[in-house]
């Protein structure tokens, strides 16, 4: 006799009443309850006590807020609303922040206002104190420090990029830029996007580029000019040539408008992060604007991470980076400060030209003409 057995539906019916403990349901192997027994931010109530008051509505534990900032970089998550979502979402950061699955977590807005309330001081000793606790912990060497840069997308949109130039000159102004198309001289006259407010100051507002800035500006752009009145997209009303020496975003005074090849123009900002090559640990990191390039960075980020590294008792002794922080003053700084630099130069620079004999007595090279060339100065 043969029988068969049929599939049971599952009904879900929800309790009235359920006994469950997140502590229980979190695995002891989790990433998220490893973090929760050994991150000690105790320290950080004393450390923000200044910013609060003494009444009126609770707000946000401090603690409970930098642990959703850290989960936020752990997540890749920049939205504070789908940051929030999330969390509501995993038992095991429930469980890291303090919070049960029957609490409500913050307002996603008062992590912004939060965000806004600490200043930037406080951000940097938070990161001085997590970067102890990892050397404390022997994560850190402090002997080999790498160091590169990342674009890091403005909150401003290149729509609402104005002219740096009083409104009375104005008409001189599109008069002296000649490679922009008609309909870009139109829509500077007659349609200009206000942003609804305008944070930037006097001298953020006004074109300071210099006559020889601005001509080289044209002539950079002088193979893209051809033809502008054919080009895709001229006829848009929002479609214009756009350059830091001649616009600025109201929205977002500090951001810059940069490129890496292949990618559209945006308002970026430039992150330059340091990493000890022991355990990967993030030893320094700092925003700049856009528009330098990442040799022009190179010393600050020096003189501040060795700093950092000193206070904790570390040694530096190599600077590790990629062909864009090469330069001829950055590997002479670099030297003067006691680092051993591996930074590969731009191009195919072998060390000099062939022929060339170097007299280490005299500080001076022969030519294959046996002609003398005396060392004159650093540039």
């Amino acid at each position: 006799m043969i029988t068969f057995s049929y599939a049971r539906k599952k009904v879900y019916q929800e309790k009235l009443f359920s006994g469950f403990q997140l502590s229980e349901r979190v695995p002891e192997h989790n990433f998220y309850r490893q973090l929760k027994s050994i991150l000690d931010l105790g320290y950080l109530y004393e450390l923000t006590a200044a910013h609060y008051g003494s009444s009126g509505q609770k707000s946000i534990d401090p603690v409970v807020f930098f642990k959703l900032c850290l989960v936020g970089y752990l997540e890749n998550i920049i939205s504070d609303r789908k940051l929030i979502a999330h969390c509501s979402m995993r038992l095991d950061i429930l469980f890291f922040i303090g919070y049960d699955i029957e609490e409500e977590l913050p307002w996603h807005s008062t992590i912004s206002r939060t965000r806004q309330l600490f200043p930037e001081e406080l951000f940097e000793r938070v990161f001085t104190e997590v970067l102890r606790m990892c050397v404390n912990k022997g994560m850190v060497s402090g002997h080999t420090q790498t160091i590169d840069s990342a674009p890091i997308k403005a909150n401003a949109s290149m729509d609402t990029l104005e002219l740096k130039v009083p409104e009375e000159s104005l008409e001189e102004h599109l008069h002296k830029i000649r490679h922009i198309s008609d309909s870009d001289k139109q829509e500077y006259q007659e349609r200009k996007r206000k942003a609804k407010n305008d944070k930037s100051n006097q001298s953020q507002r006004t074109n300071q580029a210099s006559k020889a800035e601005l001509q080289a500006i044209e002539s950079r752009t002088k193979k893209w000019s051809k033809d502008q009145n054919q080009r895709q997209g001229a006829k848009s009303p929002r479609s214009k040539y756009t350059s830091n020496k001649t616009h600025y975003s109201p929205t977002d005074p500090d951001a810059r408008i940069s490129v890496k090849p292949g990618k559209a123009r945006k308002l970026n900002y430039s992150s330059q992060l340091s990493v000890d090559t022991r355990h990967h640990v993030i030893t320094d990191i700092k925003a700049y604007h856009a528009d330098g390039k990442d040799n022009q960075f190179l010393q600050d980020i020096v003189n501040r991470l060795k700093s950092r590294l000193n206070q904790q008792g570390l040694l530096w002794r190599n600077c590790a980076a990629d062909t864009s922080f090469s330069s001829g003053e950055n590997y002479a700084f670099l030297e003067m400060v006691g680092l051993e630099s591996y930074i590969p130069p731009h191009g195919t620079y072998k060390g000099g030209p062939d022929g060339f004999v170097y007299n280490k007595k005299g500080d001076y090279y022969t030519c294959p003409n046996n002609e003398k060339i005396p060392f004159k100065k650093e540039f």
